[in-house]
């Protein structure tokens, strides 16, 4: 897909696997599990999708996954699997290595969405993309280091403290463009400071969704995960969010939905749905 200067391509990291319940909150299983089948374990297999944004004065990369610094405990419980899929795998048949990463944009600080940015070499924690800036919100930087109860395990500083450490984190507060065609805007009911990013030009935009909508099946309103700090504040913001991106030339990215990785909205009778689906394989082939 081409947007405005940028080539856009869904970089595939791998999978992962959470409890189904967990991703619909409220939702009985007798629903959720029609598109999203459960295992003997109740969990559902979730991508760990990021965008990468090419021009030629930038490579721009969306979240990074959750990268390889597992031990084998954290692997079996969230199920991580690297057998089809690795970010630099997935980079290097885009045609792009680590060194010419310009800049990351990350969306949250949750380990499933920036574990990639660093690795482990010689008992060192190194950024990954050594050259990149990397961008956050402040909120969410504050947030992650004094975290509640409830999310506090989701954030590992071993993720994103060595980018500040080492001079390459940028935090930034509140919506902006922050490069042109390239912008984001900021909720807060998943956790505080999330970021969305919009990629857009006269004809057609994009938007990273993040855990605002994680999956397409989180498309309708009430479909919410129990992951979120605030549920009723998520919930208003997606009703926001829904009502602005009614426009069969506004695509939603779905970072964790292990079919498609983008799709239109449209209004009905019964509340929002998704009105169009578009594989990762149709989406980097447009």
């Amino acid at each position: 897909m081409h947007i405005g200067p940028y080539r856009l391509t869904a970089i595939e990291t791998g999978y992962l696997a959470l409890d189904g319940g967990a991703m619909f909150g409220v939702v009985p299983k007798n629903l959720w599990q029609k598109s999203n089948p459960a295992d003997e374990t109740n969990c559902i297999q979730l991508a760990l999708r990021t965008l990468l944004l090419d021009s030629p004065e930038r490579k721009i990369l969306i979240d990074t996954g959750v990268g390889a610094k597992f031990n084998d405990k954290l692997k079996k419980i969230y199920k991580i699997d690297h057998s089809q899929f690795t970010l630099k795998k997935s980079l290097a048949q885009a045609g792009v290595s680590p060194d010419e990463i310009t800049d990351v944009i990350l969306s949250h600080l949750h380990f499933d969405h920036c574990g990639g940015s660093t690795f482990i070499a010689n008992n060192q924690i190194l950024p990954t993309f050594s050259n990149a800036r990397y961008i956050a919100q402040k909120e969410q930087w504050d947030w992650a280091h004094t975290a509640s109860e409830k999310d506090r395990a989701s954030f590992q500083g071993e993720n994103f403290d060595p980018l500040q450490s080492r001079g390459l984190l940028q935090l930034i507060d509140g919506p902006s463009e922050i490069f042109p065609g390239v912008e984001c805007f900021v909720v807060h009911g998943h956790t505080p400071g999330m970021q969305l990013i919009k990629v857009f030009d006269d004809r057609q935009s994009l938007v990273y969704c993040a855990d605002l909508i994680p999956t397409s099946s989180h498309i309708p309103v009430p479909w919410i995960m129990a992951y979120d700090n605030n549920p009723m504040i998520t919930i208003a913001e997606k009703k926001q969010f829904l009502s602005t991106v009614l426009d069969k030339n506004t695509f939603l990215f779905f970072e964790h939905d292990p079919i498609y990785a983008a799709g239109t909205v449209n209004l009905g009778d019964r509340g929002y749905f998704l009105d169009r689906t578009i594989s990762t394989e149709e989406f980097n082939s447009r």
